[in-house]
């Protein structure tokens, strides 16, 4: 039966908040702990640092590949039937992945990982959308914000703890007895809610992964310094993909690529906020290590810990920033996030060599109070500012634009190393610090339009 009330009954929506939180809580974690464990890895299959670093782009590649076109899925066959699907996908995935014995198999088995994934994320928000009276929508947005923040931080001493005690198959072992827990929750307490009525387009979701999936590879390629003519074939096959798809789909009531929600002024500033955010994110994430470990002499064991304050306070910030969104513009939180963050990027990059472990840790911490701040609120933004039977479009609109946002990040470190030999790690930074600045702005913008004035 579609859900015909607003939100669900609290002895139903507590266990699915639960179920969502769990595979949420998996999907995050699995990404922080295996890159923790990378090494670990390429030993223990057999194979050489830079060959292992496909056990993580495959599952991302898969991601960005398949994330739109699982968020149109759950318009068309409803989004808890997605969900529960993607969640059965990676827990069998993670079963297999923990029985790998080479490379290859490991590899493959990431990529049906990441599928699964794929469509947990996409129809995630979507489906708290529907969990939640609209009253209590930035709360519960805070609260899934919460779960990442904690997942993310818990990555490397969640795999430090698992190595520790046995080999490197549990990393993905322990998804399945949780997975199944959450499978249990769900099949109960998830919402039923009303499909829409056309049929799901394969073509276009062939092309929509074209598209993505080409422009990542290429993007890659080129600031890896890889051949040029390779580089302009991957950029010019994610074009011919991407005007196809345009082509294809003029007119459709419910494009995969929410073409048609991108009209709307307060969903298009809102989504380049978070583009900009989690491109700053990425460049952030992936310099720093370089930064604190090369330059300014910290091990590797510590240079995790004295990044532990950023997601520590993002997860603590979205519970605020949640409530708040329930009675203040998302627009005037999410730009004074942002605008925070910048200035804690700063702060970060004028680092010197003798800091000490406090200049560090308080610098993280704006940072993470900063993004914290502005997460749910711009969640919560661009959910309201689409129709609830385009829910699942703009679910998977905010899962791409924080997959794209990070991989155009991490692409732009490389670029500032191969641009600037010494400093690449504070230019990273300067340039994250700008495209904080400029998601404060696209933030601001939207108290411009009536609907981004008031809260949603």
């Amino acid at each position: 039966m579609p859900l015909l009330t607003d939100g669900l009954p609290s002895q139903q929506r507590i266990p699915a908040v639960i179920a969502i939180s769990l595979a949420v809580g998996m999907a995050t974690l699995d990404t922080a702990i295996v890159n923790t464990a990378l090494p670990t890895l390429a030993s223990g299959i057999g194979t050489d640092s830079a060959s292992v670093i496909w056990v993580v782009n495959a599952y991302q590649l898969a991601m960005v590949a398949t994330v739109l076109p699982f968020a149109s899925l759950g318009e068309v066959l409803g989004h808890r039937r997605v969900y529960l699907g993607g969640l059965l996908v990676f827990i069998v995935s993670s079963l297999l992945c923990g029985l790998a014995w080479s490379l290859p198999t490991l590899a493959a088995m990431r990529v049906v990982q990441g599928l699964g994934a794929a469509a947990i994320m996409s129809v995630n928000t979507a489906l708290l959308r529907y969990i939640y009276p609209s009253k209590m929508l930035g709360r519960g947005l805070g609260y899934n914000s919460l779960v990442v923040g904690l997942a993310f931080t818990a990555g490397p001493t969640v795999a430090s703890a698992i190595l520790s005690v046995t080999t490197w198959h549990w990393l993905f072992l322990i998804n399945v007895p949780l997975g199944l827990l959450a499978v249990g929750l769900g099949l109960r307490n998830l919402p039923h809610i009303d499909r829409a009525v056309h049929p799901f387009d394969r073509t276009a979701a062939v092309l929509c992964s074209g598209l993505f999936s080409f422009l990542v590879l290429g993007l890659g390629t080129a600031v890896q310094g890889g051949h040029g003519v390779l580089t302009g074939v991957q950029l010019a096959a994610a074009l011919a993909c991407g005007v196809l798809l345009l082509k294809r789909q003029a007119g459709h009531p419910a494009p995969m690529l929410a073409v048609d929600l991108f009209r709307r002024p307060v969903f298009a500033l809102s989504s380049a906020t978070a583009i900009c955010s989690f491109t700053a994110q990425g460049l952030a994430f992936v310099s720093l290590p370089f930064m604190l470990q090369t330059e300014l002499g910290h091990s590797q064991v510590a240079t995790g810990f004295l990044m532990t304050p950023w997601p520590a306070v993002v997860a603590l910030m979205a519970l605020v920033a949640g409530r708040l969104s329930d009675r203040v513009a998302p627009g005037l939180l999410a730009g004074i996030g942002l605008f925070t963050m910048s200035l804690g990027m700063a702060a970060l990059a004028l680092l010197s060599v003798g800091a000490s472990d406090l200049d560090i840790a308080w610098r993280m911490a704006l940072c993470g109070a900063g993004f914290g701040f502005f997460q749910s609120p711009n969640l919560k933004a661009i959910m309201t500012s689409a129709p609830p039977e385009r829910s699942g479009g703009a679910s998977g609109i905010v899962a791409i634009s924080r997959l794209s946002g990070q991989t155009l990040g991490a692409s732009l470190v490389a670029l500032c190393f191969h641009l600037f030999y010494n400093g690449g790690p504070q230019v990273a930074l300067w340039l994250g610090c700008a495209f904080a600045l400029g998601g404060s702005l696209a933030s601001a913008l939207r108290l411009m339009h009536p609907a981004g004035r008031v809260r949603v």
